[in-house]
């Protein structure tokens, strides 16, 4: 029977029984999505490249030691070896992650949202320091709007008694520490994607 026809459960198992070639069929036949994946976060050939190859290190020393039991979830497993690498990645850099935007300015919906598993509460936590560094940048009267309403939660009637100002100047300064926070991100060139 040949290789390529055999489900990815079948070609570890040969693997890890000493099947050299059913590590490569496998690596052939996910290295495109991966790769991509991969790509599609950090945005540079060779640090994919890297990040790709040290997947599969993971993958192989994994399997070599036997602590493989994914059942027959292989592809899963690696994309989420390569997902926790490309996180190393930016922490290692300390370089900010790809936010995601849908028109409003949904970072603050990360932030927020409280029934995240693990792996999504290590990014959320990244991106909530990144964000923390980028508001700092922000002038004073329209960070301590930002700060109040998004961290507190303090509606714009409570901001505008605790500053001293009117509503409608609190309502103001929300919409430019917003439009000066999206420069802030510009100007870090950190990606905004649809």
């Amino acid at each position: 029977m040949k290789c390529t026809t055999l489900s990815d459960a079948v070609l570890v198992s040969d693997y890890i029984k000493g099947n050299e070639e059913a590590l490569a069929i496998l690596i052939e036949r996910h290295k495109q999505r991966i790769y991509s994946f991969i790509y599609s976060k950090v945005f540079d050939r060779d640090i994919s490249e890297d990040i790709f190859q040290d997947t599969f290190i993971k993958v192989i020393n994994t399997l070599k030691k036997g602590r493989y039991n994914e059942e027959g979830k292989f592809l899963p497993w690696v994309m989420r070896i390569a997902h926790n690498l490309v996180i190393d990645h930016f922490r290692k850099d300390n370089r900010m992650p790809k936010f995601e935007d849908n028109g409003e300015f949904s970072i603050f919906s990360i932030i927020s949202d409280g029934s995240l598993n693990a792996e999504h509460r290590l990014i959320k936590n990244q991106v909530e320091s990144d964000i923390r560094k980028l508001i700092d940048e922000l002038p004073e009267d329209q960070k301590e709007v930002l700060m109040m309403r998004m961290y507190r939660d303090m509606s714009f009637k409570e901001i505008s008694e605790k500053t001293g100002v009117s509503i409608n100047t609190a309502l103001g300064r929300m919409r430019y520490a917003l439009i000066n926070l999206r420069k802030v991100i510009e100007k870090h060139n950190i990606v905004l994607t649809n």
